[in-house]
Protein backbone atom coordinates (compact mmCIF):
# COMPACT_ATOMS: atom_id res chain seq x y z
CA UNK A 1 0.00 0.00 0.00
CA UNK A 2 1.24 3.35 -0.84
CA UNK A 3 2.16 5.82 2.05
CA UNK A 4 -0.42 8.32 2.38
CA UNK A 5 0.97 11.84 2.04
CA UNK A 6 0.40 15.09 3.78
CA UNK A 7 0.68 17.69 1.44
CA UNK A 8 0.82 20.53 3.89
CA UNK A 9 4.13 19.40 4.96
CA UNK A 10 5.69 19.47 1.62
CA UNK A 11 5.15 23.30 1.67
CA UNK A 12 7.55 25.95 3.16
CA UNK A 13 4.72 28.10 5.07
CA UNK A 14 5.44 30.64 7.20
CA UNK A 15 4.94 30.02 11.01
CA UNK A 16 3.18 32.05 13.48
CA UNK A 17 1.75 31.53 17.38
CA UNK A 18 -1.40 33.63 16.04
CA UNK A 19 -4.47 31.50 16.31
CA UNK A 20 -5.83 30.76 13.07
CA UNK A 21 -9.99 31.19 14.59
CA UNK A 22 -10.97 34.31 14.99
CA UNK A 23 -13.38 32.85 17.57
CA UNK A 24 -16.21 35.04 16.46
CA UNK A 25 -18.66 33.10 18.73
CA UNK A 26 -17.52 34.25 21.85
CA UNK A 27 -15.45 37.19 20.99
CA UNK A 28 -18.46 39.16 19.46
CA UNK A 29 -20.78 38.81 22.01
CA UNK A 30 -18.20 40.07 24.46
CA UNK A 31 -17.11 43.34 22.20
CA UNK A 32 -20.84 44.42 21.92
CA UNK A 33 -21.44 44.25 25.60
CA UNK A 34 -18.06 46.13 25.97
CA UNK A 35 -19.97 48.57 23.71
CA UNK A 36 -22.98 48.53 25.38
CA UNK A 37 -21.54 49.35 29.06
CA UNK A 38 -18.47 51.51 28.27
CA UNK A 39 -21.19 53.72 25.91
CA UNK A 40 -18.39 53.95 23.74
CA UNK A 41 -20.76 56.24 21.19
CA UNK A 42 -22.52 58.50 24.17
CA UNK A 43 -18.75 59.37 24.78
CA UNK A 44 -17.46 59.97 21.23
CA UNK A 45 -20.07 62.61 20.93
CA UNK A 46 -19.49 64.19 24.07
CA UNK A 47 -15.76 64.01 23.05
CA UNK A 48 -16.60 65.94 20.47
CA UNK A 49 -18.89 68.99 21.85
CA UNK A 50 -18.77 72.14 20.44
CA UNK A 51 -17.27 70.83 17.15
CA UNK A 52 -18.86 71.43 13.69
CA UNK A 53 -21.73 69.44 13.40
CA UNK A 54 -21.80 66.86 10.51
CA UNK A 55 -25.26 65.18 9.97
CA UNK A 56 -26.01 62.18 7.59
CA UNK A 57 -29.90 62.24 6.86
CA UNK A 58 -29.59 58.52 6.21
CA UNK A 59 -32.88 57.28 3.48
CA UNK A 60 -34.53 54.16 6.08
CA UNK A 61 -34.38 51.21 5.27
CA UNK A 62 -38.01 48.82 5.00
CA UNK A 63 -39.01 47.36 8.13
CA UNK A 64 -40.18 44.32 5.91
CA UNK A 65 -38.09 41.40 6.17
CA UNK A 66 -34.51 40.50 7.12
CA UNK A 67 -31.31 42.51 6.68
CA UNK A 68 -29.66 41.42 2.93
CA UNK A 69 -26.67 41.86 1.29
CA UNK A 70 -27.78 45.46 -0.08
CA UNK A 71 -29.24 46.96 3.31
CA UNK A 72 -25.71 45.31 4.94
CA UNK A 73 -23.83 47.39 2.65
CA UNK A 74 -25.93 50.37 2.21
CA UNK A 75 -25.75 50.79 6.20
CA UNK A 76 -21.78 50.16 6.07
CA UNK A 77 -20.99 52.12 3.47
CA UNK A 78 -22.86 55.44 5.16
CA UNK A 79 -20.88 54.33 8.84
CA UNK A 80 -17.63 54.54 6.73
CA UNK A 81 -18.97 58.31 6.39
CA UNK A 82 -19.93 58.71 9.71
CA UNK A 83 -16.79 57.66 11.32
CA UNK A 84 -14.49 59.17 8.95
CA UNK A 85 -16.15 62.57 9.36
CA UNK A 86 -15.71 61.83 13.41
CA UNK A 87 -12.09 61.21 12.92
CA UNK A 88 -12.05 64.45 10.99
CA UNK A 89 -12.82 66.21 14.08
CA UNK A 90 -16.53 66.79 13.37
CA UNK A 91 -19.47 65.92 15.63
CA UNK A 92 -21.15 63.44 13.84
CA UNK A 93 -24.24 62.01 15.08
CA UNK A 94 -26.46 59.31 13.53
CA UNK A 95 -30.03 58.82 13.93
CA UNK A 96 -30.94 55.68 12.83
CA UNK A 97 -35.04 54.98 11.14
CA UNK A 98 -37.01 52.54 9.56
CA UNK A 99 -39.69 53.36 6.90
CA UNK A 100 -42.87 51.48 8.03
CA UNK A 101 -45.59 51.93 6.38
CA UNK A 102 -45.95 51.37 2.49
CA UNK A 103 -46.38 48.01 -0.06
CA UNK A 104 -43.40 46.15 0.34
CA UNK A 105 -44.91 45.80 4.24
CA UNK A 106 -47.98 45.12 3.20
CA UNK A 107 -47.11 42.24 0.12
CA UNK A 108 -45.39 40.19 3.36
CA UNK A 109 -48.06 40.46 5.55
CA UNK A 110 -50.24 39.16 2.39
CA UNK A 111 -48.50 36.40 2.21
CA UNK A 112 -48.18 35.87 6.16
CA UNK A 113 -52.14 36.15 6.15
CA UNK A 114 -52.92 34.48 2.65
CA UNK A 115 -56.88 33.83 3.20
CA UNK A 116 -57.22 35.06 6.26
CA UNK A 117 -56.88 38.58 5.48
CA UNK A 118 -60.37 38.35 3.59
CA UNK A 119 -62.00 38.01 7.05
CA UNK A 120 -60.19 40.98 8.30
CA UNK A 121 -61.19 44.65 8.90
CA UNK A 122 -59.23 47.16 7.44
CA UNK A 123 -57.83 47.66 11.00
CA UNK A 124 -57.16 44.02 12.53
CA UNK A 125 -54.83 44.49 9.05
CA UNK A 126 -52.81 47.12 9.76
CA UNK A 127 -52.28 46.11 13.08
CA UNK A 128 -50.75 42.88 11.43
CA UNK A 129 -48.54 45.32 9.57
CA UNK A 130 -47.55 47.26 12.77
CA UNK A 131 -46.85 44.34 14.15
CA UNK A 132 -44.92 43.01 10.95
CA UNK A 133 -42.81 46.10 11.10
CA UNK A 134 -41.96 46.33 14.68
CA UNK A 135 -40.88 43.03 14.41
CA UNK A 136 -38.30 43.58 12.02
CA UNK A 137 -36.94 46.89 13.69
CA UNK A 138 -35.62 44.79 16.16
CA UNK A 139 -34.01 42.16 13.80
CA UNK A 140 -32.57 45.07 11.91
CA UNK A 141 -30.90 46.95 14.66
CA UNK A 142 -29.78 43.57 16.26
CA UNK A 143 -27.42 43.00 12.72
CA UNK A 144 -26.79 46.68 12.67
CA UNK A 145 -25.03 46.36 15.78
CA UNK A 146 -23.29 43.22 14.81
CA UNK A 147 -21.91 44.72 11.72
CA UNK A 148 -20.40 47.45 14.09
CA UNK A 149 -22.38 50.43 13.22
CA UNK A 150 -22.32 53.44 15.53
CA UNK A 151 -26.02 54.87 15.93
CA UNK A 152 -28.52 56.43 18.45
CA UNK A 153 -30.26 52.82 18.73
CA UNK A 154 -32.07 53.24 21.58
CA UNK A 155 -34.00 56.23 20.18
CA UNK A 156 -34.48 55.63 16.65
CA UNK A 157 -37.11 57.26 14.63
CA UNK A 158 -40.04 55.12 12.99
CA UNK A 159 -42.96 56.39 10.87
CA UNK A 160 -45.10 54.33 12.07
CA UNK A 161 -44.81 55.95 15.77
CA UNK A 162 -47.17 58.46 17.41
CA UNK A 163 -44.72 61.16 17.43
CA UNK A 164 -43.49 60.78 14.02
CA UNK A 165 -47.63 60.96 12.31
CA UNK A 166 -48.30 63.86 14.79
CA UNK A 167 -45.23 65.51 13.56
CA UNK A 168 -46.67 64.95 9.87
CA UNK A 169 -49.85 66.12 10.45
CA UNK A 170 -48.93 69.30 12.61
CA UNK A 171 -46.55 70.08 9.35
CA UNK A 172 -49.70 69.47 7.06
CA UNK A 173 -51.79 71.75 9.52
CA UNK A 174 -49.07 73.93 8.75
CA UNK A 175 -49.21 74.25 5.29
CA UNK A 176 -52.83 74.78 5.59
CA UNK A 177 -53.11 77.80 7.62
CA UNK A 178 -50.77 79.84 4.97
CA UNK A 179 -52.95 78.41 2.45
CA UNK A 180 -50.63 76.70 0.26
CA UNK A 181 -53.02 73.19 0.16
CA UNK A 182 -55.45 72.80 -2.44
CA UNK A 183 -57.12 69.83 -3.82
CA UNK A 184 -57.32 68.76 -7.37
CA UNK A 185 -57.05 66.04 -9.68
CA UNK A 186 -53.69 64.27 -10.51
CA UNK A 187 -52.71 60.90 -12.05
CA UNK A 188 -51.32 58.22 -9.47
CA UNK A 189 -49.54 55.05 -10.21
CA UNK A 190 -52.23 52.39 -8.94
CA UNK A 191 -51.93 48.68 -8.51
CA UNK A 192 -54.93 46.63 -9.27
CA UNK A 193 -53.82 43.96 -7.05
CA UNK A 194 -53.24 45.65 -3.98
CA UNK A 195 -55.73 48.13 -4.62
CA UNK A 196 -53.17 50.89 -3.53
CA UNK A 197 -51.37 53.76 -4.76
CA UNK A 198 -47.60 53.17 -6.13
CA UNK A 199 -44.98 55.54 -5.56
CA UNK A 200 -42.80 56.12 -8.53
CA UNK A 201 -39.73 53.95 -7.18
CA UNK A 202 -42.04 50.89 -6.38
CA UNK A 203 -43.33 50.89 -10.13
CA UNK A 204 -41.39 47.79 -11.76
CA UNK A 205 -40.88 48.41 -15.57
CA UNK A 206 -40.56 45.72 -18.37
CA UNK A 207 -40.29 45.89 -21.75
CA UNK A 208 -43.91 45.22 -23.40
CA UNK A 209 -45.37 45.27 -27.34
CA UNK A 210 -48.53 46.32 -27.88
CA UNK A 211 -50.84 46.00 -30.95
CA UNK A 212 -52.04 49.87 -32.09
CA UNK A 213 -55.30 50.11 -32.84
CA UNK A 214 -57.29 52.29 -35.27
CA UNK A 215 -60.67 53.30 -33.56
CA UNK A 216 -63.18 55.34 -35.42
CA UNK A 217 -65.60 58.11 -33.65
CA UNK A 218 -68.83 58.98 -35.18
CA UNK A 219 -69.92 62.56 -34.81
CA UNK A 220 -72.99 62.57 -31.90
CA UNK A 221 -74.50 64.92 -34.70
CA UNK A 222 -75.07 65.31 -38.18
CA UNK A 223 -72.66 68.03 -39.77
CA UNK A 224 -76.42 70.11 -41.19
CA UNK A 225 -76.37 70.78 -37.35
CA UNK A 226 -73.35 71.83 -36.24
CA UNK A 227 -74.21 75.35 -37.66
CA UNK A 228 -75.92 76.32 -34.65
CA UNK A 229 -75.79 79.17 -33.31
CA UNK A 230 -73.63 80.02 -29.69
CA UNK A 231 -74.67 82.21 -27.39
CA UNK A 232 -71.85 84.39 -25.22
CA UNK A 233 -74.06 87.20 -23.09
CA UNK A 234 -75.97 89.10 -25.62
CA UNK A 235 -73.38 88.47 -28.69
CA UNK A 236 -73.74 85.84 -30.99
CA UNK A 237 -71.41 84.31 -33.65
CA UNK A 238 -72.70 81.58 -36.65
CA UNK A 239 -70.35 78.74 -35.87
CA UNK A 240 -68.40 77.73 -39.47
CA UNK A 241 -70.12 76.43 -42.00
CA UNK A 242 -70.62 73.21 -42.71
CA UNK A 243 -69.26 72.59 -46.78
CA UNK A 244 -73.00 71.21 -48.56
CA UNK A 245 -70.62 67.76 -49.39
CA UNK A 246 -71.22 66.44 -45.77
CA UNK A 247 -74.71 67.78 -44.87
CA UNK A 248 -76.40 64.29 -44.00
CA UNK A 249 -73.33 62.37 -44.56
CA UNK A 250 -71.93 59.79 -41.78
CA UNK A 251 -68.81 61.33 -40.25
CA UNK A 252 -66.44 59.67 -38.08
CA UNK A 253 -63.36 60.79 -36.70
CA UNK A 254 -60.19 58.76 -36.19
CA UNK A 255 -57.87 58.01 -33.76
CA UNK A 256 -55.04 55.92 -33.46
CA UNK A 257 -53.26 54.25 -30.15
CA UNK A 258 -50.45 51.79 -28.92
CA UNK A 259 -52.16 52.22 -25.14
CA UNK A 260 -56.06 50.56 -26.15
CA UNK A 261 -56.72 49.97 -22.38
CA UNK A 262 -57.01 53.60 -21.96
CA UNK A 263 -60.17 53.96 -24.35
CA UNK A 264 -62.83 53.41 -22.50
CA UNK A 265 -61.50 56.43 -20.47
CA UNK A 266 -61.49 58.56 -23.33
CA UNK A 267 -63.81 61.81 -22.65
CA UNK A 268 -62.62 64.07 -25.87
CA UNK A 269 -61.21 64.38 -28.69
CA UNK A 270 -58.77 67.11 -29.42
CA UNK A 271 -57.91 68.68 -32.98
CA UNK A 272 -54.64 70.72 -33.66
CA UNK A 273 -55.76 74.35 -34.35
CA UNK A 274 -52.56 74.64 -36.83
CA UNK A 275 -53.28 71.41 -38.48
CA UNK A 276 -55.23 71.13 -41.56
CA UNK A 277 -57.89 68.36 -41.33
CA UNK A 278 -59.41 66.80 -44.61
CA UNK A 279 -62.59 64.51 -44.89
CA UNK A 280 -62.05 62.06 -46.76
CA UNK A 281 -64.84 59.50 -48.71
CA UNK A 282 -64.35 55.44 -48.31
CA UNK A 283 -65.20 53.10 -51.13
CA UNK A 284 -67.98 52.18 -48.49
CA UNK A 285 -69.48 55.97 -48.85
CA UNK A 286 -68.46 56.66 -45.72
CA UNK A 287 -66.58 60.33 -44.09
CA UNK A 288 -63.39 60.37 -42.36
CA UNK A 289 -61.94 63.27 -40.73
CA UNK A 290 -57.98 62.85 -41.22
CA UNK A 291 -55.21 64.95 -40.58
CA UNK A 292 -54.47 65.99 -44.53
CA UNK A 293 -50.55 65.34 -44.27
CA UNK A 294 -51.47 61.92 -42.73
CA UNK A 295 -54.30 61.15 -45.54
CA UNK A 296 -51.75 59.20 -47.63
CA UNK A 297 -50.41 56.93 -44.76
CA UNK A 298 -53.82 56.64 -43.09
CA UNK A 299 -55.32 55.08 -46.46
Amino acid sequence: MPKTVEWKSTLNLPRTEFPMKANLPQNEPAILSQWETTRVYQRILQSREGAPVFVLHDGPPYANDNVHLGTATNKILKDFIVKSRTMMGYRAPYVPGWDCHGLPIEIKVDQDLRGRKATMSPVEIRRACREHASRFVELHRRDFKRLGIFGQWDDPYLTMSNQYEALIAETFLKFVEKGSVYRGLKPVYWCVFDETALAEAEVEYEDHTSPSIWVRYKLARRPASAAAKETAGRKQRRQHDVPSALQGREVFAITWTTTPWTLPASMALAFHPEFDYAAVETDQGLVYLVADQLREAVA
